[in-house]
């Protein structure tokens, strides 16, 4: 008679092959937006501002990605006006975007710099970490050239004095 191990090996040996199989290879930040569910909207947005290749590129970035609920959350009109004025979009985007591959645990209390060149308030407390105003909903998921963090609002930077 076999023993239960014996038994179970093959059953075993299966699911964890099947759970190999549906782990998605490492992608970078931009792929990983799109293939992120509720990174949809910044997805498009990214598309829209032509930061595809760059958040294809080398890196290493972090960036903190505001969801499609943080999106949704904008006055429609704010979206409207970033959507018509490609420029304004592409420094709205880079803005949540760090030049580094932070991840939540190497968070330190401070202003760090964006890609844009703007200022922006970094904060840890315990578990939560904040970028400017925006909570961290999600932290730590992985790219090939960064990491992205998941944020519940999109921060707006001053528009440039002409």
């Amino acid at each position: 008679m076999k023993s239960p191990v014996t038994l179970l090996m093959p059953l075993i040996a299966a699911a964890w092959l099947s759970g190999c199989a549906t782990t998605p290879p490492p992608a970078s930040i931009a792929d990983t937006a799109a293939r992120t569910p509720e990174l949809s909207t910044l997805n498009r947005l990214i598309a829209d501002a032509g930061l595809g290749e760059t958040l294809r590129g080398p890196g290493p970035f972090t960036v903190f990605a505001p969801t499609d609920a943080a999106f949704k959350a904008l006055p429609a009109k704010t979206l409207d006006e970033l959507s018509k004025d490609k420029a304004r979009l592409k420094a709205v985007l880079s803005y949540h975007v760090l030049p580094a591959k932070v991840m939540a645990a190497e968070v330190k209390n401070g202003n760090v710099k964006t890609v844009n060149g703007g200022d922006v308030a970094l904060s840890k407390a315990g578990t939560f970490v904040t970028f400017d105003d925006a909570l961290v909903t999600q932290a730590d998921i992985g790219a090939t050239n960064g990491v992205v963090h998941l944020i519940d609002k999109v921060i707006v930077p001053p528009a440039p004095r002409r």
